[in-house]
């Protein structure tokens, strides 16, 4: 009853059963260890950032470049404030208490002993950056040489909340704190990297550190745990079609066994087939036997009529 997985075409489909389910479950245990990846990092990211709070600052040196392991952690430098390019970076949200609140980041940058100048976010504060109501409570910057101390953070990119990367602001403004946005603005090196302080000047307020990018449960994370769900899906569904597939032919292989035609698989042909040649049904039998009646009538009166003509010509000739 189970020949017809011998057929070329059962073989297609045990073939591709046997390759899809097994990729499935893999592709889904690839996403799931990524996702698992991911919150193990966000966990270790939290607790370097919790350990980073009470841990002694290191030189800015010792930490670059910036990668997952060293954003965030606390670092110090040496120079003086350039009070001539002091920027705020405007459409900036707190995450803490001060979260539901528009503000701007006021950043000015730290010339060090190296020559380079690194990014210095000296805190936040709310309102629009260009009303000058806002801007009027900004504080100056230190003056002289100064040591400041703050959380190392990766230079911003397109992706980077607040990020406006299309330009067109007002001068004194800047849309991405990078090194690459800060080229064009002053004339010296900065540091691929930036700072924000610890402890800031009031009425700024301080800004927290952000994740290091990738190392936090965002949308990509729970992309992958979704992923995971879907491959599953595939696979069960595999399953489910080869089952059917399979049931619905050994039904009809028992049911062939047996000798169950189901209707319309050449029944009428059959019942047609089983009148002996020669012979019709009834009605075709009446019909003939009413034509060969008609025949022989019409016969008879042909003679008649034979007969009517011949007497005619007998009886001119007399």
């Amino acid at each position: 009853m189970y020949r017809f997985l011998l057929t070329p075409r059962w073989w297609g489909i045990n073939v591709f059963a046997v390759l899809a389910i097994p990729l499935c479950l893999f592709m889904g245990s690839w996403q799931l260890s990524r996702f698992e990846d991911r919150v193990d990092t966000h966990q270790q990211q939290e607790d370097r950032s919790a350990r980073a709070k009470t841990a002694a600052a290191r030189p800015l040196a010792d930490l670059l470049p910036v990668n997952t392991v060293t954003s965030g952690r606390q670092t110090s430098a040496r120079g003086h404030y350039d009070t001539a390019h002091q920027l705020l970076v405007p459409g900036r949200t707190l995450k803490d208490r001060h979260g539901g609140q528009q503000g701007f980041y006021v950043l000015n940058l730290l010339r060090t002993d190296s020559g380079k100048a690194l990014p210095v976010v000296r805190g936040w504060l709310p309102g629009d950056a260009r009303a000058k109501a806002a801007t009027a409570r900004v504080p100056a910057p230190p003056k002289g040489e100064v040591t400041v101390t703050g959380a190392l953070q990766a230079s911003e990119n397109q992706g980077t909340d607040g990020v406006q990367a299309g330009g067109g602001l007002p001068q004194g403004q800047l849309g991405m704190i990078s090194a690459a946005s800060l080229v064009n603005i002053v004339p010296y090196e900065v540091y691929d990297a930036w700072i924000t302080l610890t402890d800031a000047q009031a009425p700024l307020h301080a800004v927290p550190p952000a994740a290091a990018e990738g190392s936090g449960l965002d949308l990509k994370a729970f992309q992958n745990l979704g992923y995971t769900g879907e491959w599953f899906v595939f696979a069960g569904f595999v399953v489910f079609m080869w089952f059917r597939l399979f049931r619905r032919d050994a039904e009809a292989a028992k049911d062939a066994a047996l000798g169950i035609v189901p209707e319309g698989d050449g029944g009428g042909d059959a019942a047609a087939g089983d009148v002996p040649q020669g012979e019709g049904t009834a009605g075709e039998r009446g019909a003939d036997r009413g034509d060969e009646r008609d025949a022989d009538q019409g016969e008879a009166q042909g003679e008649g009529q034979d007969e009517g003509r011949g007497e005619e010509a007998r009886a001119g000739k007399a």
